[in-house]
């Protein structure tokens, strides 16, 4: 990791940690930002992928869908890269629902790989966040075979697709 790279993925945290300040997951007691920075090491630490734009991209990747951030406030700070990965990452929420999960499909499908790494460890992440509360257990676990099949032909993932069929598998035996 260069200077430079270890810079930008330094401020995507302090930007992330600055705009979901207020925001909790469900469990209504971890800090929002502890997602993002989870995806982030779940991409360096389980897939072994250690890319800038790819690790600022995990710890930006909810920003636009969750808070008042913008596209052109990504592009000035993180440059085209990054919020083009965000932007991908990001659900049109003036879609109908339907028709927000089918275009949202689409965008992971039809976009890089980086996008692809993302949205698995963001799905890996949130299985992992379900041991504390299995009623959310199934969900994840579709949510997760969803995104597979939308990411499963990137010859670069095949490892970070095996790791979450793994996880899987380990949360269909226990439940």
């Amino acid at each position: 990791m260069t200077p430079e790279s270890a810079s930008a993925w330094q401020r995507a945290a302090s930007y992330a940690a600055r705009r979901h300040e207020s925001q909790r997951r469900k469990d209504g007691q971890t800090p929002y930002v502890a997602h993002p920075f989870r995806v982030a090491m779940t991409l360096l630490l389980v897939f072994e992928i250690d890319d800038p734009v790819a690790t600022c991209a995990a710890l930006l990747h909810d920003v636009l869908e969750d808070t008042p951030a913008d596209y052109d406030e990504l592009y000035e700070q993180f440059g085209s890269d990054v919020a083009a990965a965000v932007a991908a990452l990001t659900k049109d929420m003036r879609l109908p629902e339907p028709e927000r999960e089918a275009e949202y499909d689409r965008q992971i499908a039809e976009a890089g790989w980086r996008v692809k790494a993302v949205k698995l460890a963001d799905v890996y992440d949130n299985m992992c966040d379900t041991e504390s509360a299995p009623h959310l257990a199934a969900k994840a676990i579709d949510k997760a075979r969803r995104v597979i099949d939308l990411v499963a032909d990137e010859p670069l993932l095949e490892e970070a697709v095996q790791a979450v069929r793994d996880l899987i598998a380990g949360r269909s035996v226990s439940e």
